[in-house]
């Protein structure tokens, strides 16, 4: 069975189940387990011996649907570089836009790439 533990995890499933089954005061089980308080409070407190999820609930934006959609509109038509785009949104659309905010706005929406220009056989 493979395990998926957080990176910073210090207890295991089964060390966690012990916990939580275990016997005495919150001292002596940091003793026996060799983990702090609030570890042995977290996990007497849960009814899962699992890691819960450490990803973000609600992604923070700095731009609501619609000003995203002028952005992806700008990016796809006018074909405008990263830093370019940016100027243009910092100055008419949103002035506390940051680069790497704009730059994960392209990636979510699939646009982060411009295609290769079109070559017109003459």
């Amino acid at each position: 069975m493979l395990i998926s533990l957080h990176k910073n995890a210090t207890t295991t499933p089964a060390t966690r189940l012990a916990i939580q089954q275990a016997q005495g005061t919150e001292a002596e089980l940091v003793q026996r387990f060799g983990v702090g308080k609030f570890t042995i409070r977290k996990w007497r407190k849960r009814t899962t011996v699992e890691d819960g999820s450490h990803t973000p609930h609600r992604l923070q934006t700095t731009l609501n649907v619609g000003q995203e959609e002028i952005v992806v509109y700008l990016r796809t038509h006018l074909r405008l570089s990263l830093d370019d785009l940016l100027a243009v949104v910092r100055e008419f659309i949103e002035p506390a836009m940051s680069r790497s905010a704009l730059d994960r706005l392209l990636r979510r929406r699939g646009v982060n790439r411009l295609p290769e220009p079109e070559v017109q056989n003459t």
